[in-house]
């Protein structure tokens, strides 16, 4: 009850807090009990928009998918993902998609901005998970594919981080690109710094070759 004695409505378990693509009661709550089980916590706010790119980072690990998926879940959020063709086909092309896998030719990759950024434009609701780094090993830079495909739809960018050290899926720092890439970098180093995955010794530097 409130301070004049009004019954206040009961939030549900399943709430939906954001506008973006809604997943379902099983989705979330086998999302929930896997962070339960592993024993992470998921904090932060996503953003009111319906379509934007949400980085994962550090991305170290297998688990970091995993966990990633759970934490959206958790927040009752669809999340997609870009993949290679090859993993689509028999017989696990279908789970693949019902995952939000959406397959890329990878003999076209100098064109897979622009038409991911088409794809954004084309959909009503959509939120893109990327992992920047690009593989588990050390690389020298980040892949710049996530920057210029907001960039080019118009649409923010979410940093989320895995902190293995405690345990938390964390969904904090969003903005829109502006061209201006050494600066909005700048503002992602920022978010990241002090945050560590399964694997520190794997970590590749946040900086792109565009910068």
């Amino acid at each position: 009850m409130d301070k004049k004695g009004q019954k206040q409505p009961v939030k549900s378990w399943f709430a939906i807090s954001h506008n973006g693509p809604v997943c379902g009661i099983i989705r979330c709550s086998t999302g929930r009990v896997l962070m339960w089980v592993a024993g992470w916590k998921v904090s932060g706010t996503l953003p009111k928009d319906k379509k934007f790119v949400l980085v994962g980072e550090p991305h170290t690990s297998n688990w970091d998918f995993l966990l990633m998926f759970g934490a959206a879940y958790s927040l009752r959020l669809k999340v997609s993902w870009l993949g290679k063709d090859s993993i689509f086909k028999k017989p696990f092309g279908t789970i693949m998609k019902w995952l939000g896998g959406i397959p890329i030719d990878r003999k076209e990759k100098h064109d897979l901005v622009s038409r991911t950024a088409t794809l954004f434009k084309e959909s009503s609701k959509l939120v893109l998970v990327i992992g920047p780094s690009g593989t588990r090993s050390k690389r020298e830079y980040w892949k710049s594919g996530f920057y210029w495909i907001a960039h080019s739809a118009n649409i923010p960018i979410v940093c989320g981080y895995l902190d293995f050290v405690n345990k938390i899926v964390h969904v904090g720092l969003v903005f829109t690109p502006t061209g201006n890439v050494k600066k909005d970098m700048d503002q992602i180093r920022k978010f990241y710094k002090d945050i560590h995955g399964k694997h520190p010794e794997l970590e590749t530097a946040i900086r792109l070759k565009d910068e």
